[in-house]
């Protein structure tokens, strides 16, 4: 496992320097939800508020992202994610189907198949904490798809 969590974090750095895993994954969710609290982000990642405060920041700062009124309470800023923001993020996930193909060089059917199925199962399994939500993110479908 912490291969595997090294090989993600410098797998996003490869794509851009300045962003970091946790960073994608909260442009992922801003892309996903349409737009969003700071707040919303905070729970559902089990993240402190000024942890994601700082990734905030600096997803605006790149421009990947932007404050706009909240429609209910204009005094809250809903997050919403820029064109340039979608641009990378279509880059990472470009990048990462093209991460797992090569990986999978060589593999049969049925072992793809069968890992695939440990992965759901592992995604599955019992949420102890906040890093499960990350993993939360991605349906089955969305697993076995990246895996063919």
């Amino acid at each position: 496992m912490t291969v595997f969590a090294r090989r993600a974090r410098a797998f996003a750095g490869r794509l851009h320097p300045e962003l970091t895993l946790v960073s994608y994954t909260l442009l992922a969710h801003l892309e996903d939800s349409g737009g969003c609290l700071a707040k919303d982000l905070a729970v559902r990642y089990g993240l402190d508020k000024s942890t994601v405060s700082r990734q905030v920041q600096a997803l605006e700062r790149l421009g990947f992202l932007e404050r706009r009124p909240a429609p209910d309470d204009h005094r809250a800023q809903m997050l919403h994610l820029t064109p340039a923001g979608a641009g990378i993020l279509a880059q990472v996930t470009e990048s990462r189907y093209a991460a797992v193909a090569e990986r999978l060089t060589g593999w049969d059917d049925d072992e793809i198949a069968r890992f695939a199925e440990l992965l759901i199962r592992y995604n599955a399994g019992p949420e102890t904490s906040g890093d499960d939500a990350i993993t939360q993110e991605y349906s089955d479908t969305d697993i076995t798809e990246t895996v063919h």
